[in-house]
């Protein structure tokens, strides 16, 4: 581990410190995935952010955005992706950025991910699966998905069966507050996730107003160079 990248606590730390956030019961999960509409932040203003390989990203978008602009159409969304070259910090994935109301950021994360398992497929194989998503969740907000003593994130993966990791605090980036909430399973069980997490993320208020342009990372690419090029002992000699 770098020295510059050491965890400020450790996660069972964490968890215990989180008690202002419950968990949902298994009947209140399992109501809220059977009927999306019941639940309270159903029609509120979300969004979700998300990375992808920069490999993939230019058929997610399609011929001068043609893609995009289809599931924006059906899902009422918007979505938005980084431009080429911008990647999230550590990284060579791009982002992508949907906003919108729950219902409708649902939608469109099934369709985009949908585009990309297709791609996969087409690609690899019929027997090829997106079995990973990483969602970059504010450091402010990993609290309600975490919950006191791990309770929501336990909740969350005994109801819908993924796998779930979340990353410490990168302290490699100064000023960088994001971190990755990571899901692997099959394409249905990483939906049944993303509903439920959406649905935490959407209840805090916070969150709601942290929206943020898919090309904001610029800067951190900067002191990745400059970090990269420090450990390796070449002078720096780029000014930004």
């Amino acid at each position: 581990m770098s020295l510059l990248s050491v965890p400020s606590r450790t996660f069972a730390a964490e968890m215990e410190s989180n008690e202002s956030y419950t968990a949902d019961s298994p009947m209140e999960l399992r109501k809220k995935l059977e009927d999306p509409s019941e639940s309270d932040s159903a029609e509120k203003p979300t969004h979700i952010r998300f990375l992808v390989s920069k490999a993939l990203a230019g058929s997610l978008m399609g011929k001068g955005g043609s893609t995009i602009t289809e599931f924006q159409a059906n899902s009422g969304a918007r979505i938005l992706v980084s431009r080429n070259g911008q990647y999230f910090p550590g990284t060579t994935d791009r982002i992508v950025v949907i906003s919108g109301t729950s219902k409708e950021v649902y939608t469109a994360v099934g369709l985009v991910l949908g585009k990309l398992h297709n791609e996969l497929q087409a690609e690899y194989g019929s027997d090829v699966e997106l079995r990973r998503t990483r969602i970059v969740v504010p450091h402010s907000s990993a609290g309600c998905i975490i919950g006191k003593g791990g309770a929501i994130i336990k909740s969350i993966t005994e109801y819908s069966k993924v796998g779930i990791k979340i990353s410490p605090m990168d302290n490699t980036y100064f000023g960088l507050s994001d971190r990755l909430l990571t899901l692997s399973g099959t394409m249905e069980v990483q939906m049944r996730a993303i509903d439920l997490i959406l649905n935490k993320l959407t209840e805090d208020d916070y969150y709601s107003q942290q929206v943020r342009s898919p090309n904001s990372y610029a800067a951190f690419r900067h002191v990745e160079i400059c970090h990269r090029e420090l450990v390796e002992g070449q002078p720096i000699a780029k000014v930004y």
